[in-house]
């Protein structure tokens, strides 16, 4: 209605060509809105799946270096904290090794987990985090 335009409705009026949009609108973006909230979900999940083994490892070769404790117990520590936290298929390859870091005797605990894709479901042994600990003398 401005400048002689036929083609165009009045304000308020639909056209027939936009019909039903909307509803087609909303369930594009609320769809994508959804699959970028699981993902953003997910990410979550893989840093707390993480923090989690690296918090255990390094408390498992803490507990390791103390007095009365030995490799054994380092590996044991470690796995209970894991299978605690979050599924005992996390704990199933944790190894303890001795090795001289710059000059320092430690106790190094490596923890290879899968790497949670789905959920907690996700190939196994792909994600390799370790912790360590000085030695007493």
């Amino acid at each position: 209605m401005n400048g002689g335009d036929d083609d165009e409705a009045p304000s308020g009026v639909q056209s027939k060509a936009q019909a039903g949009s909307a509803v087609v609108d909303f369930i594009l973006v609320g769809a994508l809105l959804t699959v970028l909230f699981l993902i953003i979900i997910q990410l979550t999940l893989v840093l707390h799946v993480h923090n989690t083994v690296v918090d255990a490892a390094a408390s498992g070769a803490r507990y390791g270096t103390l007095g009365d404790r030995n490799a054994a117990d380092a590996k044991d520590r470690t796995e209970e904290l894991i299978t605690g936290a979050l599924n005992a298929d996390y704990a199933r390859a944790v190894t303890v090794t001795e090795e001289v870091y710059m000059g320092v005797r430690t106790l190094k605990v490596t923890v290879q987990t899968p790497l949670p894709v789905l959920g907690l479901i996700g190939p196994g042994s792909t994600m390799e985090v370790s912790g360590h600990a000085a030695l007493q003398p």
